[in-house]
């Protein structure tokens, strides 16, 4: 659901975000534990666009 309006909102496996239909707020996928957590080699595994996208620093 969107925390701004309540429309829901679906959000596919490979979305970490989308945006509301209703209102246009970016929802975020709840974070649940992944390799980008805990492997030092994630960052060179995923490629570096992919990282930014999983870990949030291409907010």
């Amino acid at each position: 659901k969107c925390p701004d309006c309540g429309a829901e909102v679906e959000i596919f496996s490979d979305e970490m975000r989308v945006r509301c239909p209703k209102c246009g707020t970016r929802v975020y996928r709840d974070k649940v534990p992944s390799c980008i957590d805990w492997c030092a080699s994630a960052r060179q595994c995923l490629g570096e666009e992919r990282w930014k996208e999983l870990s949030g620093e291409d907010q």
